[in-house]
């Protein structure tokens, strides 16, 4: 339920923005947010910019919430969280958005300066344009609308633009939970729109868990024309990557609501070994990326793999090390389909997408797990062409401003 006269003035609104969100996006994407760990300073220049467009704009409801990082630009990393006060103050409608965006990569793949926007065809290209700022855009400017109609939302709007999303969150979002977990309750509407589908059909509400595995086989180096006096590591390595196949058929388990719809096991990255043709390796290392559903343990792989390691070693006489590289978390608690995030996510996106969004579950990760696994449902939802972290990244323009729509349609809805 909502009241189509409110709402038919807050999308006349947004509508009207459309050219301001387009200098703001160019405005932002001038201001590189890389973490420390992207070789950066951090989040501050951008975050301030957009505290003082704000507050020019008369919105004064903004707590800043600093995470200590002495690799940062001023030793900080800020965290801002905006408010427009609504009817009710029983619950709030959250949508979070990050403040920093990876680098930029090979510059020879870029057709434009990555660090300036550029519009063309009814996109934007640039760095971060998508990820995450059409999205972080389309929120702010849903707040502007609110406030300067004058219109309140159902309940509390409260925009939550964090730093360190593509680095792990840990002076982002965990920081915040850890800090201030008093911000959220468990009735609070939580959206997090940064993952989707092209045409909106697809609402997210679960992860599969993620590790990223490092195997390090080790045998005898020696030359290539006398094998019997050394031990292949590449060898053995390679018939160990063949038979981590077993491991669909181990966790052969199914579940519907995940594209694919199973667990994933794939060999990626391989390091170099020797430098040149006529040596047999002494040592092989290669990774794999595994995705599980929520029924397997990250602790369950682990004792199988451990376990097809051992018959490597034995056949080959080498040693198989292996270990979590960068990435370990067992899947978090999925948001159920009916939770009222998901309810009322579907009925805004029917209202401007004339589409029909699933609850899904994905492969990939997404900061919407740090809410699950604090016990918060969150949902994952924006209308995006994926070209995030590529060359050429670039939003469209037209859901820039729809999916505006969409979030003031969700603050507008009444229980």
């Amino acid at each position: 339920m909502i009241d189509e006269a409110l709402f038919s003035q807050i999308k006349e609104k947004i509508d009207s923005y459309r050219n301001e969100m387009v200098e703001f996006q160019k405005a932002i994407t001038r201001i590189p947010a890389l973490s420390p760990t992207s070789g950066g300073e951090g989040e501050w220049d951008k975050a301030m910019y957009i505290k003082e467009f704000l507050q020019k704009r008369g919105i004064n409801h903004i707590e800043q919430i600093d995470a200590p990082d002495e690799r940062a630009k001023n030793g900080k990393r800020p965290n801002l969280i905006v408010r427009i006060p609504g009817k009710s103050h029983d619950r709030t409608i959250w949508i979070m958005a990050h403040v920093d965006v990876v680098p930029e990569g090979d510059l020879k793949m870029w057709e434009t300066d990555p660090w300036e926007a550029v519009e063309k065809d009814g996109k934007l290209y640039g760095r971060g344009t998508e990820d995450n700022q059409q999205s972080l855009t389309s929120a702010v400017f849903t707040a502007l609308a609110f406030q300067e109609l004058g219109i309140q939302p159902e309940y509390d709007l409260a925009l939550l633009l964090v730093a360190d999303e593509e680095t792990g969150s840990e002076y982002g979002l965990t920081y915040i939970l850890k800090n201030h977990p008093d911000l959220f309750r468990k009735d609070d509407i939580i959206l997090v729109p940064d993952a989707g589908e092209p045409d909106g059909s697809m609402i997210e509400v679960a992860e599969k868990g993620i590790v990223w595995v490092k195997f390090v086989t080790k045998g005898k180096q020696t030359h290539a024309s006398q094998p019997e006096q050394g031990i292949n590591a590449f060898k053995a390595a390679s018939h160990l990557v063949v038979r981590l196949g077993r491991l669909y058929e181990i966790f052969d388990a199914r579940n519907k609501v995940f594209s694919p719809p199973i667990s994933t096991f794939e060999p990626t990255k391989k390091e170099a070994n020797v430098p040149n043709v006529n040596t047999i390796p002494g040592e092989d290392v290669f990774y794999m990326d595994c995705r599980l559903l929520p029924q397997y343990s990250i602790e369950q792989l682990f004792e199988e793999i451990r376990k097809i390691c051992d018959e490597v070693e034995k056949q080959f006489n080498v040693k198989i090390e292996f270990a979590a590289d960068q990435q370990k978390e067992d899947a978090a608690p999925a948001t159920p389909v009916d939770a009222p995030v998901v309810k009322k996510l579907k009925t805004a996106i029917k209202e401007i997408y004339r589409v029909e969004a699933k609850p899904m579950g994905i492969g990939g990760g997404t900061v919407a797990a740090i809410f699950r696994r604090a016990g918060l449902p969150a949902a994952v939802w924006s209308t995006i062409d994926d070209t995030c972290h590529q060359p050429n990244e670039y939003c469209v323009i037209d859901n820039m401003v729809n999916d505006a729509k969409v979030f003031a349609h969700l603050c507008l809805q009444k229980d």
